[in-house]
C-alpha cells in the first residue's frame, strides 16, 4: 500500500470520527421556531428531530381548526429549516465549507 493512500485512509478516518462528534453535539443543540405572534412554537435539535410543539390556549379555537394546523406546519417547516441551516454551518466547520460530494450524513442529510 502506498504511502499517499495510507495517508488519505487516515484524513478519511479522522474525518469520519469528527462527523460522529459533530452528529453528537448537534443532538444536545436546539433551535426554535415561532409563528402567530408566538402562538404557536416549534422546538427540534441538529439531527432535524422534532423535540416539541407548544401552542398557546387561545390558538385553540374548535370553529377554526385549519388555522391552527397551518400555524404548527408552518413552525415546523421553519424550525426543520432552521435546524438543516446550523447543521450544514456546523458541517462547514468540519470540511472547510468545501462541498463532498456524494457524503451523506445519517440523521443530517
Amino acid at each position: 500500500m502506498s504511502k499517499g493512500f495510507g495517508d488519505m485512509m487516515r484524513q478519511a478516518k479522522i474525518l469520519q470520527e469528527k462527523i460522529a462528534r459533530m452528529q453528537e453535539e448537534l443532538g444536545e443543540k436546539v433551535v426554535e421556531s415561532s409563528v402567530g405572534g408566538g402562538m404557536v412554537v416549534a422546538r427540534a435539535n441538529g439531527r432535524q428531530e422534532l423535540l416539541s410543539i407548544t401552542l398557546e390556549r387561545e390558538v385553540v379555537n374548535p370553529d377554526d381548526i385549519e388555522m391552527l394546523q397551518d400555524l404548527v406546519v408552518a413552525a415546523v417547516n421553519d424550525v426543520l429549516k432552521k435546524s438543516q441551516e446550523m447543521a450544514a454551518q456546523e458541517m462547514g466547520k468540519i470540511t472547510g465549507g468545501i462541498k463532498i460530494p456524494g457524503l451523506k450524513i445519517p440523521g443530517l442529510f
